[in-house]
């Protein structure tokens, strides 16, 4: 291969050429921060979050929660504006091992978080922080990205209501919820969580949507999308914003 041709395939691979399209199973790919942008008008980034974490803990780390907790912390606007997380609504093996953190300020919310990753019995750490903080800089960003890589524990860091800003994290979505599929046998009963889900940045798969599907045993993805079909993304105000993408 001449060196113009070399030149042209690294290119192509640092745009995301040579990267894997994602598929569940494959969400961590050595990424231990996630960061998901979704509305707080609907609970689809707290839900989002935790179906790829348990997604992300059944393919890499089987049995993980069966002896580890999860840490789940939300600042305070975060937590006005979207609720706690109801034991009673999660998967019945976590619900007796989540630790809840409420911070008042997303400062406090930042050492919470930090200080979690840095500790080896838990089995991931999810976060919800709203709006774009002055203390969720690149800094910030990047000293959660070192811990949650140095100390093993990965983190799934929901933005409400924000901007797409500068952040060192390794995947960035964004998600809002779709209308779930009616159940087979009960049409009356609530169907399987669904989401439209926009990965517009990643360091190992290639950028892309999907509608993912969490059926209370596994994570399903499909694409492409039929825009008719899964509907556009709301229009929630500085989400349109794309500075750092």
């Amino acid at each position: 291969m001449d060196m113009a041709a070399l030149s042209t395939a690294s290119q192509l691979a640092s745009l995301g050429g040579g990267a894997p399209r994602w598929r569940p199973g494959l969400h961590a790919g050595g990424a231990m921060h996630t960061e998901l942008f979704a509305s707080s008008a609907e609970a689809g980034g707290a839900a989002c979050a935790l179906a790829l974490a348990l997604d992300d803990m059944g393919a890499n780390a089987p049995g993980h929660l069966e002896e580890r907790s999860l840490l789940w912390v939300q600042d305070e606007t975060s937590l006005k504006r979207t609720g706690r997380p109801c034991r009673a609504g999660l998967p019945e093996r976590l619900r007796h091992r989540l630790i809840h953190v409420t911070a008042r300020k997303p400062e406090d919310a930042l050492f919470a978080l930090e200080e979690g990753m840095r500790c080896r019995d838990l089995a991931c750490v999810i976060g919800e922080i709203a709006g774009n903080p002055r203390a969720l800089d690149f800094t910030a960003s990047r000293r959660l990205t070192l811990a949650a890589e140095r100390h093993g524990v990965p983190l799934f860091l929901v933005r409400l209501d924000a901007a797409r800003d500068l952040s060192s994290a390794r995947m960035r979505w964004q998600v809002h919820s779709l209308p779930s599929n009616r159940p087979r046998w009960n049409r009356a009963a609530p169907g399987a969580p669904t989401w439209h889900a926009e990965l517009f940045r990643s360091r190992t798969h290639a950028p892309g949507a999907w509608m993912l599907r969490d059926d209370g045993h596994a994570l399903s993805a499909e694409r492409p999308i039929d825009p008719d079909a899964a509907g556009s993304p709301p229009d929630h105000g500085d989400l349109a914003a794309t500075a750092g993408a």
